[in-house]
């Protein structure tokens, strides 16, 4: 069976997802397209190159979340060190360590840039806070003169996992011929961030496919979300920068949520998060091990109800109008 799999963004959460997918592997399911937001992207692209659902839970398991928190000499003065960091990276910690984790992952199985994937294959979600849009790459980044093909997975992932105010931004300089007469040096770059920012769970991402298709030649999209309805984090707040995690933690976990139970039950698979926040990078294996459970048998419930009739039933009700 073919689905198209979007996947939520959720940090350290991710593994949950793989649980999910590795469900969804011994239902046979095939995925010819996938999307992803921050750390959805991370296991779209992952899934896009190859790996398997097993794989991808060893990869993560093993990853150095602490080591992607790369600390610059900046952050080492007492007081003011984040301070300073914030107001001239616009970030506390680079994110290079991670940028370069996925890309060896990805070229173990033979995949740099997008050109190297299938045309559609896979799409990843970034913010562009300095136009103020929602980028879908690696098409939207032939708008800042690069061509989609030779854009690095990698780079695109950093773009879509930079966490605002956490990681620092991947800055683009516009191409020459984009640049408007006179425009300052200043204004000559974009500022692109976390694509949940705007958009954490881009299940819409295939619908505009299904536009004139018959019902049985639909594919189906399939979602993969992390929920905690019933664990409520407080967040210690003692300064600006806990402030902007507290608040960028809140619109993750309740964005669009109205949106997401009524419209889009019939195609998601919610996976409890068992009170793992977004930034624990301090995250033991233990904890990943039943994230990944969580995940699995989430992904089980969901497939043994799931019907194509029912699918399409929905979709027509709350998607194709």
């Amino acid at each position: 069976m073919k689905m198209n799999g979007v996947f939520e963004g959720g940090g350290v959460k991710a593994i949950g997802l793989v649980g999910a997918l590795k469900a969804a592997e011994e239902r046979g399911i095939d995925f010819p397209q996938v999307a992803g937001t921050s750390s959805g992207a991370i296991v779209a692209s992952l899934l896009a190159a190859g790996y398997t659902a097993d794989e991808m839970k060893e990869l993560i398991m093993q990853a150095p979340f602490r080591r992607f928190l790369k600390r610059s000499w900046l952050m080492d003065i007492r007081v003011i060190g984040p301070t300073l960091k914030l107001l001239i990276k616009k970030g506390l910690y680079s994110g290079d360590e991670l940028e370069k984790w996925i890309y060896n992952r990805l070229q173990a199985k033979g995949v740099r840039t997008f050109g190297d994937l299938p045309k559609d294959k896979l799409r990843i979600v970034a913010s562009d806070i300095t136009m103020g849009r929602l980028l879908v790459l690696p098409d939207d980044i032939e708008d800042y003169g690069i061509e989609p093909k030779r854009l690095l997975v990698a780079r695109a992932i950093r773009m879509s996992t930079s966490i605002p105010y956490f990681f620092e931004p991947v800055i683009i300089r516009k191409a020459a011929r984009l640049r408007k007469q006179g425009e300052s040096f200043a204004d000559q770059f974009i500022y692109v961030v976390d694509g949940g920012l705007l958009s954490n769970f881009p299940l819409w991402i295939f619908d505009n496919q299904s536009v004139g298709v018959r019902d049985q030649d639909v594919v189906p999209t399939l979602g993969f979300r992390l929920i905690d309805k019933h664990q409520e984090h407080a967040h210690k707040i003692v300064g600006p920068i806990t402030m902007f995690q507290a608040l960028f933690e809140t619109m993750l976990e309740a964005h669009d949520e109205r949106y997401i139970e009524e419209k889009n039950r019939f195609r998601t698979i919610k996976i409890p998060t068992l009170g793992v926040k977004t930034t624990d990078f301090d995250i033991s294996k233990q904890k990943s091990e039943e994230l990944f459970e969580s995940g699995y048998m989430a992904g089980k419930r969901f497939f043994e109800r799931w019907s194509h009739t029912h699918y399409m039933n929905q979709f027509k009700q709350y998607v194709r109008k």
